[in-house]
């Protein structure tokens, strides 16, 4: 299926897809992410089995601030897709995808650490790259390093 072909099947189901430079997006929903992820797993046709990675996006002085993006592999048909969510900065939370893809724990982890998204039952949310009392998350735009911690000069 190419991307253009993609994009059109995905047009059916959801309202905002995307295909710009060979590449695939579509937009959904918070609530809706769980149910969409699963859909695009599911679908024989589509079948994306293989979530390759997640991260996520700060847009300070934006609305929505943060952005999600899931990026989903076809290890059977070949093509790929990102899934992209909106989060508001006054509830910065997503629903874990986990349970469909193992493979997101560490990945989820890391957004937590380092934008400080909340992954809503999420099996192990905390701190994977920072120790467990720093302060802030260090991939937010607006992120001021810590001149101290723990009695050392942060060096920057």
């Amino acid at each position: 299926m190419t991307p253009a072909e993609l994009a059109e099947r995905l047009g059916l189901r959801y309202a905002d897809v995307v295909a710009a430079r060979g590449e695939v997006a579509v937009l959904v929903e918070r609530d809706d992410l769980l149910q969409a992820m699963s859909d695009l797993r599911d679908d024989e046709e589509l079948a994306f089995d293989l979530l390759s990675s997640l991260t996520a996006t700060d847009w300070p002085g934006r609305s929505p601030r943060f952005w999600m993006a899931y990026e989903l592999y076809s290890t059977a048909r070949n093509h790929r897709l990102r899934v992209k969510v909106a989060v508001p900065e006054d509830d910065p939370r997503v629903p874990s995808v986990v349970p469909l893809w193992p493979t997101a724990n560490w990945h989820e982890r890391e957004v937590f650490d380092m934008y400080g998204v909340v992954i809503d039952e999420h099996p192990d949310l905390r701190r994977l790259l920072m120790p467990d009392d720093w302060e802030g998350h260090p991939l937010r735009k607006d992120y001021k390093v810590p001149e101290f911690y723990n009695g050392m000069k942060v060096p920057y």
